[in-house]
């Protein structure tokens, strides 16, 4: 058989007719590479009984490149772009994290310590519910057991403040 560097050349245009079907026009580079590993492991699985190795070819390469842009896809939708306002605004320098830690667990009277943990993680840190469980090394069911009972906890807090300023 040919060397991959043969094979590379002779479907150029096949990774490049997929990656144009599939209508991406950027980072075409960085899909054309996806699309050659795509076709390096149609080499490696290649089975000569299986099929004509172009159509498994293809296969693989479309494969490879529907994957990357899936997930891309990915991180594009959990990434979050701030539009131009955003970088315009002037950060106050004298706002400090302690002070807002301090402020949130002011609302934590009456908490247990998972439950607190839980308003840390979600509010301080903005951490998602998977995420809390994935670091507590709990189930999702108990973290959201936490957040319920917490935020119960938390309402008869404010109820409480709210009574003893009127």
């Amino acid at each position: 058989m040919e060397s991959f560097e043969e094979l590379v050349e002779q479907y150029k245009p096949m990774i490049y007719k997929v990656i144009h079907t599939l209508h991406i026009y950027k980072d075409e580079e960085e899909y054309f590479q996806t699309g050659v590993i795509g076709l390096w492991e149609a080499k490696e699985r290649y089975d000569p009984e299986r099929g004509n190795f172009s159509t498994i070819a293809y296969t693989y390469i479309r494969g490879r490149i529907l994957d990357e842009l899936k997930r891309k896809n990915r991180i594009e939708e959990r990434s979050a772009y701030p539009d131009e306002e955003f970088w315009l605004m002037k950060i106050d320098e004298n706002a400090e994290h302690p002070f807002e830690l301090a402020t949130l667990l002011s609302y934590c009277n009456g908490l247990t310590p998972k439950q607190k943990q839980w308003v840390i993680d979600t509010f301080y840190l903005g951490l998602t519910l998977k995420e809390i469980a994935k670091k507590e090394n709990v189930s999702e069911s108990a973290v959201k057991k936490w957040r319920k009972q917490a935020m119960e906890k938390i309402k008869e807090n404010i109820e409480k403040r709210d009574e003893s300023i009127d």
